[in-house]
């Protein structure tokens, strides 16, 4: 047992879960059963991985945002790009704060017992974060493609990138867990 774990009390659904399901009543794909206790740890180590790829990927991009105010081209940036870019650091450090944050939620509360808020925290953080990225990206991208490309290009480029990474990283997510949902419904009422 880790730091920040507790004993995990069986729900209704968990005893429900554990009694009527039996390995060799499993179709091929279906997942064993998995206890409250081993659900909060598995959680938290997919947060875990999560947290490492996308920190990276933050950090990498902070730090390019971070040495462009020292380049000689950003001298002549005009005062829309200038807006633009301390928006972009801004949405860095505030995307950098959310996806680092789990590391400190678990220093601060290892030892505590509330695995479970943590990784509820943490993922709420992980979702807030990656909306920081994907905001720091788009503008940083429309920072770059304004001084490459001229007029209204740049705009509609952005706006088609963003427009792929809410269908990508929001709108896909949201219409599995619909129709996951919509399933079990299904499911549930063939009993």
């Amino acid at each position: 047992m880790t730091m920040t774990e507790r004993p995990a009390e069986l729900t209704k659904e968990d005893t429900a879960c554990c009694t009527h399901h039996h390995d060799h009543d499993r179709g091929p794909g279906d997942e064993a059963p998995e206890t409250a206790r081993e659900r909060v740890n598995r959680r938290w180590n997919e947060v875990l991985q999560e947290t490492r790829v996308t920190q990276t990927g933050v950090q990498i991009l902070f730090g390019f945002l971070l040495s462009v105010a020292f380049t000689p081209l950003f001298r002549e940036l005009e005062t829309f790009d200038r807006v633009v870019y301390v928006t972009t650091v801004v949405l860095g450090a505030a995307a950098t704060g959310s996806l680092i944050a789990p590391v400190s939620l678990h220093r601060f509360l290892s030892g505590q017992r509330m695995k479970d808020e943590v990784v509820e925290a943490a993922c709420r953080l992980m979702m807030c974060g990656m909306v920081f990225l994907a905001l720091t990206i788009g503008c940083t991208l429309l920072l770059i493609l304004r001084v490459v490309i001229p007029g209204v290009l740049a705009e509609v480029l952005v706006g088609g990138v963003m427009l792929w990474f809410a269908l990508c990283w929001y709108v896909l997510p949201l219409c599995l867990r619909h129709r996951a949902a919509r399933r079990s419904r299904t499911d549930g009422t063939d009993d």
